[in-house]
C-alpha cells in the first residue's frame, strides 16, 4: 500500500480515538517534508485544531504519539509549529524498493473486466500542406497523453480526423491543374505532402498577386478577394467535388493518396500511431444530415440566402454557420457529423480532442450543438487546449511556405545530435550504424521531452540546439544517465557480481532513501499526470529522479563498495531506477539507448 494511504488512515484512526471526529475529503494533507527538516511524511495539523481545542503543538503531539504506537511503518515523529514530521522505517522503503524491482508492471494498472474507453483524437492534418511544428506538438502530446491513460487502467482508441476536403484542397488542386506540368512525387522525387505543399504556396502567390491587380483597377479588397479568379476557380472545384464529378474526384483522391503516403513516413519518424482514421469527405454528410434533421425540428435556422445557423446567444455565444448558402458544410458541420459516428462506433466514456488553444471556442459551441441535437454526451466532450509553438525566428504561415517543416526538423535534429554527440566524444566506443540509431535516438528523445516537459497549456519556444545539451533539463541528459547505469550493470556482471532480492542493510543512507522515496512516487506520477492530461508531470518527475540518482552516483560506490550487502542494495536501486525511468520516458514516446 501507497505511504499516503497507510498514513490517511493511521490520521483518521487517530482523529476516531482522540476526538471523536471524522474529517470530511481532503481534510487530511499529506506531503513530503521538506528537505532540510527531519522526516519523511508531513501531516499539516491546522485543520484539526477545531475538534481538539489545543495548540497545534499539543494537538500534533497527541495525534504523532497515537500514529507511532498503531502505525508499524511510522519509527519517529517530531512536531514543528503546526505540522507533524513523520519519520518511515527502514523496511518500508527496502520493501516499496522490492516491490518496484520485482514488479513489471510498476507504475502500470491494468485495464480490469469493464475499462473505461477513452477515445483522444490528435494529429488532425490538412492534406493541403506537410506537417510541420506545429503539429508535431499536437502528436507528441496526443500520443503520451494516450499512453499516460493506457497505464491507468483505461481502454484508449487513438484516432485521427483528417481535413482530406474543402476549399483548401480545392486551391492545391486548382495550382497542381494549371501550373503542375504532370509533376509527381515519383517523377520529381519530392516527398508526396511536401508536392502538394508546394502547390498550395503556388496557389496562394498567384491569387495575391490577382488581388493586388484587381485592388489596382478600384475594387475594394474584400471583392478583389472574393472575385480573383483563382479563387472563384478553387471554389467551382469545390462544387463539382460536392457534385462528385469524376474527373474533380479522381484528382483529389490522387492528390490525397501522395499525401497519405507523406503523412505515413512522418508519423513513424515520430513513433506516433492511430488506432482508426476518419475521413472529413466521409464526416461531413453526416453532419449535413444532423444539421438538416436540426433545422427540421427548429433547433436551428436558415437564412433568406438558404444558409444555415445556429442561435446560441442564449447561451452566451454567437450566431453560428453551419451550411454555407451553396449548401457546403463548414468545420463545425464535419466536427458534428465526426462525433457521431464515433459514438456509434466505439462505446466511448469519454471524448478527447487534442487540438490547440485558438480552437477553444470552437469545441464550446460544438459540445453545445451536439446537446441541442439531443446528444447527451455532448456537454462531455473534453477540449484539451494547449498553447502554440515557435522557433525563434517566429511564427509560422503555411500558405506563404514559411513553415518549419516536420521531416527537415527531425533531420535538422539528427544532425545537431551527431555534431554535439562527436564533439563531446559520448559515442566513440559504438560502431557506425549503433552510433547512427543513437543519435536518431538522442534527436527524438530531445525533440519530444523538450516539448513535453512544458506545461501544455502554455505558448513555448523550441530552440533545437538548446534541446540537445547532455547537462540540464533535456532528453539526452535522462538518456545518458539511463545509459549510465546501464553500464554500471554490465560492469557488475562481467565481474560476476550477482544481485539477490534479500536486502539486508543495518542502514540506508540519506541519499539512498532520498532516491527510494522518489522511486516509490512514480505510480502516484502516473496517475497525477493522467487526471491533469499533462505529459509534463512524467518529464519532469523522471528528471528529479535522474538528478537524484546522480547526486547518489557521485557519492557512493556501487561497483567498488566492499560490503557486499550495501552493494547489492545499491545495484537493485540503480536497476531500478533505470527501470523506472525508461518506463516514465516511454510513456513520453522516448526509446532509451543502452549506450551512450
Amino acid at each position: 500500500m501507497k505511504i499516503e494511504n497507510i498514513i490517511q488512515k493511521g490520521v483518521e484512526a487517530a482523529l476516531a480515538e482522540l476526538y471523536d471526529f471524522t474529517p470530511v475529503a481532503n481534510q487530511i494533507q499529506i506531503q513530503n517534508t521538506r528537505k532540510d527538516l527531519d522526516g519523511d511524511i508531513t501531516i499539516v495539523v491546522f485543520p484539526f485544531l477545531r475538534v481538539s481545542k489545543k495548540s497545534p503543538e499539543q494537538t500534533g503531539e497527541e495525534i504523532g504519539i497515537f500514529i507511532q504506537q498503531n502505525v508499524d511503518v511510522v519509527n519517529s515523529f517530531n512536531v514543528i509549529k503546526g505540522f507533524l514530521n513523520l519519520e518511515i522505517t527502514k523496511n518500508y522503503w527496502i520493501d516499496s524498493l522490492l516491490d518496484a524491482y520485482t514488479n513489471e508492471n510498476f507504475g502500470i494498472s491494468s485495464e480490469g473486466e469493464n475499462p473505461n474507453t477513452v477515445m483522444v483524437e490528435y494529429s488532425s492534418p490538412n492534406t493541403n500542406k506537410p506537417l510541420h511544428l506545429g503539429h508535431i506538438r499536437n502528436n507528441l502530446l496526443g500520443f503520451s497523453i494516450s499512453e499516460i491513460l493506457k497505464a491507468n487502467g483505461n481502454k484508449v482508441v487513438k484516432t485521427n480526423i483528417v481535413n482530406d476536403r474543402g476549399i483548401h484542397i480545392c486551391k492545391s488542386m486548382y495550382a497542381w491543374q494549371k501550373w503542375g506540368n504532370g509533376k509527381t512525387p515519383e517523377n520529381s522525387g519530392i516527398k508526396g505532402d511536401h508536392l502538394v505543399g508546394e502547390f498550395y504556396v503556388e496557389f496562394d502567390k498567384h491569387y495575391k498577386a490577382e488581388i493586388a491587380e484587381l485592388v489596382e483597377k478600384g475594387l475594394s479588397k474584400e471583392d478583389a478577394e472574393n472575385q480573383a479568379p483563382s479563387i472563384l476557380a478553387a471554389r467551382e472545384l469545390l462544387l463539382k467535388w460536392e457534385a462528385k464529378d469524376d474527373e474533380t474526384l479522381n484528382l483529389w483522391k490522387t492528390m490525397n493518396t501522395w499525401v497519405y503516403d507523406g503523412f505515413e513516413i512522418t508519423y513513424k519518424k515520430l513513433g506516433v500511431d492511430f488506432d482508426k482514421i476518419y475521413y472529413e469527405s466521409e464526416t461531413y454528410l453526416v453532419g449535413k444530415k444532423e444539421v438538416l434533421r436540426g433545422l427540421k425540428k427548429g433547433i436551428f435556422y436558415q437564412k433568406d440566402d438558404n444558409s444555415v445557423w445556429a442561435d446560441l446567444t442564449n447561451e452566451k455565444l454567437d450566431q453560428k454557420i453551419l451550411l454555407r448558402s451553396d449548401g457546403t458544410s463548414v468545420y463545425m458541420t464535419q466536427d458534428i457529423g465526426t462525433a457521431k459516428m464515433r459514438f456509434e462506433d466505439y462505446s466511448i466514456n469519454e471524448m478527447i480532442y487534442v487540438v490547440g488553444n485558438e480552437q477553444n471556442y470552437h469545441f464550446q459551441v460544438l459540445a453545445v450543438l451536439l446537446d441541442k441535437l439531443g446528444y447527451k454526451w455532448g456537454k462531455d466532450l473534453y477540449h484539451f487546449s494547449y498553447g502554440m509553438v515557435e522557433l525563434p525566428s517566429g511564427k509560422m504561415k503555411s500558405r506563404e511556405g514559411k513553415v518549419v517543416d516536420a521531416d527537415d526538423l527531425v533531420e535538422d535534429m539528427i544532425k545537431v545530435a551527431r555534431n554535439v554527440a562527436n564533439e563531446l566524444g559520448k559515442l566513440e566506443s559504438l560502431s557506425d550504424s549503433e552510433a547512427a540509431e543513437t543519435h536518431r535516438m538522442i534527436a527524438l528523445g530531445a525533440l519530444k521531452y523538450f516539448i513535453l516537459k512544458v506545461d501544455p497549456k502554455k505558448n513555448m519556444l523550441f530552440n533545437p540546439e538548446e534541446s540537445i545539451d547532455f547537462n540540464g533539463n533535456t532528453g539526452p541528459f535522462i538518456q545518458y544517465t539511463y545509459a549510465r547505469i546501464q553500464s554500471v550493470l554490465r560492469k557488475a556482471a562481467e565481474k560476476n557480481i550477482s544481485i539477490h532480492k534479500n536486502i539486508s542493510v543495518e542502514t540506508i543512507s540519506a541519499k539512498e532513501k532520498d532516491l527510494l522515496k522518489r522511486v516509490s512516487l512514480y505510480p502516484s506520477i502516473v496517475n497525477e499526470a493522467a487526471n491533469n492530461h499533462s505529459p509534463a508531470v512524467i518529464a519532469n518527475y523522471c528528471f528529479e529522479l535522474v538528478k537524484e540518482y546522480n547526486q547518489f552516483y557521485h557519492d557512493h560506490y556501487i561497483i567498488g563498495e566492499t560490503d557486499e550487502e550495501i552493494r547489492n542494495l545499491r545495484l537493485i536501486l540503480s536497476s531500478t531506477v533505470a527501470s523506472v525511468i525508461k518506463k516514465g520516458m516511454n510513456l513520453l514516446g522516448i526509446e532509451m539507448p543502452e549506450r551512450m
